[in-house]
């Protein structure tokens, strides 16, 4: 099917089903997709998928179109039409569907509905293109899918529960288009196993083509096959996370590998092959596999899944999947010290995650049982949910330390010079250091209040336009419901808010504290006048603000300020559920690249950084600034809780040596940290000065990974101020 069949095809489906069920719509709609967006067969790959990016359709993810729900993309389109050397009657036709796709997106749809105060809290959808506090995400993302249940029922087992509940609904005499729909699309997916085994047979591979063959109707008999339907339905529903892989497919290898159908080197194969298609999906802050962690039906299988897991991202050395073990005290020592020893070859998976302080968190954050709280997943960049039981979708951003420049300034955006949230006085209107830290917390109320309606609004809207499927179809309570994932359906509807410059923040607000009023060094008049100045001629005031207590040294001070910031901000924002219909609506702490991105937009702090640099990323300490040490360090992290949120990232450098010659000191500085409370641990291994010779001589350095933040890339090809903020912070060696 060329793009201009589709997008024709597409259109006259869309109208058809226009004034019908959205379920009706959507699945009418994804079987024409599916014939398109899926790529032929790759002759290298042991397994079958791969997708393009659609310039017109119908996502749950802006990485995987332009935006949530009916959108459209009009520099892919006419690149796609280009590409096929479209006649000009084509590109005419082309173009007119396409002002027709433009009237039916639903992100605009859903921006122009918004009442005034949000708009004007958030007059601007970018961030990484303008300068505000706030802004809203328009997705439905971080949905973990029941494996478990797909592979039992394979496709026609799946019928058949669809069947089940589309007779209790219609004895209670309730509509059914949503059990329909499901049929519907079910069907799609079985077409494309069987286009994928077309395919592999014209390519003379019959033992793949019989394996696609069995699963486009039975479920899956062999490791083989449960991991080729896991990802070929991962890839039609949207998911961009695959869930806690050895648990749902360690029974298969130790059944495969017992009855001599597979070796641990096919095995290993299998992995790998998988893994380079999830790298070349490229969803850049997600495909996270889960492995280890309580709650695995069969530990012993799972472990050995997981040991294997870890073998194949020290082969397939890439920057997704981003693969995470799950940990607790008594588990197989075997899965820690396999971890240790990829990390300390430089890879950058495993991500560590200690379930002896994430799962009582989990309870209290989310307000669930321990059964549930043992089964919690993370996702993206390091937002939690609740395996196939809730949704957590970060649909809101807050600029923290942009905040604070507004509130200081009141209400005036030092960067673009025009006004911006709340005029509640300038820093010089507040007697004592507690007046204007309240100041400060009533404007992120404001903005917190504007942030939950908008991830209401979004929910509401999305249940409008679709029911999203295939995520509907394997996550608890949707079709026992007849309710959709947004639409009432899932058990636990979550929000969540990502925030930015947390430590940049209280470092600022304790210099303040500090310098100005406590000490008196400083005027309020000569800070705001050397704020606004880039601290140009003001070198002095920076010095003292430099030389202020800062977050990672383990002092009482400033890290008592951050501690006290970080449960105003997460309980504030824990409050909001009440104004909305989700279960839970929380903080994420888990920073991408957007600290440095919104790092350009905010003007000079009072920490004494310069304007447009880098903020420090997530709970972790601003770049160089933590000097005493790796101890000194984690004590500081430890101070803030990790019951009332929804993640956290913590980033870690250390140097090669202490993964070799001081390995012991390795294993002793981690072992503390987390019976100390570390919730979890990102670690980069490099040699001192690696990333500033990457700077210099990147021509040398190709295949350089790193952790940036809840995400990892090749180092040189980040902006170079990303790169600048990676390369500033600390190793302990």
């Amino acid at each position: 099917m060329t793009f201009y069949e589709y997008i024709t095809e597409l259109t006259k489906t869309y109208r058809a089903y226009e004034k019908m069920s959205p379920a009706l719509r959507e699945a009418a709609c994804i079987e024409v997709q599916s014939r398109y967006e899926f790529l032929p067969l790759d002759k290298e790959e042991l397994l079958a998928g791969r997708k393009r990016i659609l310039p017109v359709g119908f996502s749950n993810e802006p990485l995987l179109g332009r935006s949530v729900g009916w959108f459209y993309d009009e520099e892919r389109f006419l690149q796609a039409l280009e590409a096929e050397s479209a006649t000009e009657e084509q590109f005419l036709e082309g173009k007119a569907l396409l002002d027709f796709w433009k009237t039916q997106e639903t992100r605009s749809n859903l921006r122009a509905s918004y009442p005034e105060d949000i708009k004007n809290a958030m007059p601007y959808d970018i961030y990484w293109e303008h300068s505000q506090v706030a802004f809203p995400l328009y997705r439905v993302v971080g949905a973990y899918i029941d494996y478990d249940k797909l592979l039992r029922l394979g496709l026609d087992g799946m019928r058949a529960m669809v069947s089940k509940y589309k007779a209790q609904a219609q004895k209670r005499g309730e509509d059914v288009c949503l059990y329909d729909a499901c049929y519907r699309a079910l069907d799609a997916l079985s077409g494309v196993c069987q286009s994928y085994a077309r395919n592999a047979r014209a390519q003379k591979r019959e033992s793949l083509a019989k394996a696609l063959e069995n699963i486009a109707s039975k479920a899956p008999e062999t490791f083989f096959e449960a991991v080729q339907l896991s990802w070929l339905y991962s890839l039609i529903s949207g998911v961009l996370n695959y869930g806690r892989v050895d648990n749902y497919l360690g029974d298969y290898l130790e059944r495969d590998l017992k009855a001599g159908i597979l070796t641990q080197k096919e095995a290993l194969d299998i992995f790998c092959s998988w893994w380079r298609l999830i790298d070349a999906r490229k969803t850049v802050f997600h495909g996270r596999i889960i492995i280890g962690g309580r709650g695995r039906h069969n530990e012993a299988n799972a472990d050995r899944c997981a040991l294997l897991a870890m073998e194949a991202s020290r082969i397939v050395a890439e920057a997704e999947p981003q693969l995470s073990l799950r940990f607790y005290e008594g588990q197989n020592p075997a899965l820690m010290e396999k971890a240790l020893a990829v990390i300390g070859e430089g890879k950058i998976y495993p991500m560590l995650y200690n379930d002896d302080v994430n799962i009582p968190s989990v309870m209290n954050a989310f307000g669930v049982c321990r059964e549930d709280a043992e089964d919690y997943v993370f996702f993206g960049c390091g937002e939690y949910v609740l395996n196939k039981k809730s949704l957590g979708s970060p649909n809101g951003i807050i600029n923290l330390l942009k905040a604070l420049e507004i509130t200081m300034t009141g209400g005036f955006d030092l960067r673009d010079r025009k006004r911006m949230g709340l005029n509640l006085g300038k820093l010089t209107d507040f007697d004592t250091f507690e007046d204007f830290y309240g100041a400060y917390k009533k404007q992120l109320d404001h903005y917190f209040y504007v942030l939950a309606r908008q991830q209401q609004m979004e929910y509401d809207y999305c249940a409008g336009v679709g029911a999203f499927l295939f995520i509907t179809m394997l996550m608890d309570d949707c079709l026992e419901r007849n309710k959709s994932l947004c639409g009432g359906g899932v058990r636990y509807l979550g929000g969540t808010l990502e925030t930015y410059g947390n430590i940049n923040t209280a470092n600022s607000l304790y210099a303040i504290k500090d310098v100005i009023y406590d000490r008196g060094l400083i005027s309020r008049e000569r800070l705001l006048d050397a704020v606004a100045a880039d601290f140009v001629g003001f070198e002095e005031v920076r010095s003292l603000l430099l030389s202020a207590e800062k977050y990672g040294n383990d002092l009482d001070g400033v890290d008592g300020l951050a501690k006290d910031l970080h449960e105003y901000i997460c309980n504030r924002v824990r409050d909001l559920r009440r104004i909305t219909n989700m279960h839970s609506y929380m903080v994420v702490i888990i920073n991408n690249e957007a600290n440095t991105v919104l790092g350009r937009f905010t003007w000079a702090s009072a920490d004494g950084r310069r304007a447009g640099e880098p903020m420090a990323n997530a709970n972790n300490p601003a770049g160089g600034t933590d000097t005493s040490g790796a101890t000194a360090m984690l004590n500081s992290l430890v101070k803030l809780r990790t019951d009332i949120h929804a993640g956290a990232v913590q980033n870690m450098t250390f140097s090669r040596e202490l993964f070799t010659e001081k390995l012991p000191v390795l294993k002793a500085l981690l072992t503390a940290y987390f019976k100390n409370g570390g919730q979890q641990a990102m670690i980069n291994v490099l040699d001192p000065g690696t990333l500033q010779d990457a700077i210099i001589h990147p021509e040398k350095y190709g295949n350089l990974m790193v952790r940036v933040g809840g995400f990892s890339a090749r180092f040189v090809t980040l902006s170079p101020d990303v790169q600048r903020e990676i390369a500033s912070r600390t190793l302990h060696a």
